[in-house]
């Protein structure tokens, strides 16, 4: 730890409440003041009228940010909620709604852990999710993070709780050298340090929001920041140089073949994907494997005149690139699916699980036909 920030505000004594106090309590009058609004937050103002956190939006809420933006969760978070009201209703619905009403939001294997947790809560006496990050990390789906994020949002555990947002502040406010990956352990002890112990909960928000609207990786805006003062990565003029840059490595790139078939009444010919691995679970148009070596042999789900598109659609994966060469084919509307394949109808298509990858290949094909029609936006 920074020797400056030892001999300075960090090295007050803790506050009756635990955690340093000066600090802490900067950043949670700031908070109070300018906490974000977000549809499953219980706010400042909520919690001094004695309202707590609702622990089931606090879990759907942290698992669909899993590597995923606030203002994309937002829409898809109150569609769930309006559809799904309590985890007992969500533990009931089938495994193709939730791949349905998740299309679109990425990183699938969520939706498939979500709904296995919903289903183990549910079994459980009184559907309640255990208190403890300990406890709810063996949970499916939630690792380190979402359970800590759990135990201190829902259940106010004084806990670090570390997201992309929080190891920004922290290694700024510290000028921790350590890139990522290895920062997110390195900047939870000092962080720990900074917990209160009668507001944890509301400390990790602030903490987080700090990183959204003033923290923010270019040009934070540091005049207005509660730790201007400590922090010693401003003191220094070096806070954009923080979180440091880990290397690079190239993405590999992998290739394959997709087949739109559309039928002359304007259906796709679909067919489910497996239900472990990549997209798991998610509807896709017939083709090839993704080999970094080439796309596999070309094999129609149908014989046709298959049309090849004049540009691959290409689509970024975590781990590789993907670039897909399309064929589109039309039918007559009688024309048969193959075994395990079905012709989606055109005013249904919107409605299946379908990746944005997948949309972006149908869209390739036959432009508008993803979109609902006018009288069913």
């Amino acid at each position: 730890m920074p020797a400056s920030l030892t001999k300075s505000r960090l090295a007050a004594k803790p506050s009756e409440a635990g955690g340093h106090g000066p600090l802490a309590a900067d950043l949670l009058a700031w908070y109070e003041r300018h906490a974000r609004i977000l549809p499953w937050r219980t706010g400042p103002a909520e919690r001094r009228l004695g309202l707590r956190p609702e622990p089931y939006r606090v879990w759907l809420s942290e698992i669909m940010l899993q590597q995923t933006t606030v203002k994309a969760v937002a829409p898809y978070f109150q569609r769930f909620i309006s559809r799904w009201p309590t985890i007992e209703a969500l533990a009931a619905a089938e495994d193709g709604e939730i791949m349905a009403a998740w299309a679109g939001l990425g990183y699938y294997s969520r939706a498939r852990n979500l709904l296995a947790c919903a289903r183990t809560i549910a079994a459980k006496p009184g559907s309640e999710f255990p208190r403890s990050a300990v406890e709810l990390a063996r949970l499916p789906g939630i690792g380190a993070y979402t359970s800590a994020a759990m135990a201190a949002l829902a259940f106010d555990e004084p806990v670090a709780v570390v997201d992309g947002n929080v190891e920004r502040v922290v290694a700024r406010l510290f000028a921790i050298e350590t890139p990522p990956p290895a920062l997110k352990d390195r900047v939870r002890d000092p962080l720990r340090m900074l917990v209160p112990q009668d507001r944890p909960g509301e400390f990790a928000e602030a903490v987080m929001d700090l990183g959204a609207t003033i923290c923010t990786p270019r040009k934070p805006a540091c005049a207005l920041c509660p730790w201007f003062g400590p922090c010693q990565a401003r003191r220094e003029g070096r806070q954009t140089e923080f979180p440091k840059k880990a290397p690079k490595r190239p993405r590999p790139i992998r290739y394959g073949h997709a087949f739109v078939a559309r039928r002359a009444d304007g259906a796709i010919l679909l067919r489910r994907r497996p239900p472990r691995g990549l997209l798991g679970g998610m509807c896709e148009t017939p083709g090839s494997e993704w080999a970094e070596t080439g796309a596999g042999g070309l094999a129609p789900p149908l014989d046709a005149e298959w049309i090849p598109l004049p540009a691959p659609v290409e689509h970024g994966f975590t781990h590789f690139e993907l670039r897909l060469a399309v064929f589109r084919a039309k039918f007559d509307q009688d024309a048969l699916a193959p075994d395990g394949q079905w012709w989606a109808p055109a005013r249904g298509l919107a409605q299946e699980a379908l990746p944005n990858l997948m949309k972006k290949v149908i869209e390739a094909a036959y432009p508008g036909a993803t979109k609902p029609a006018k009288n069913e936006a």
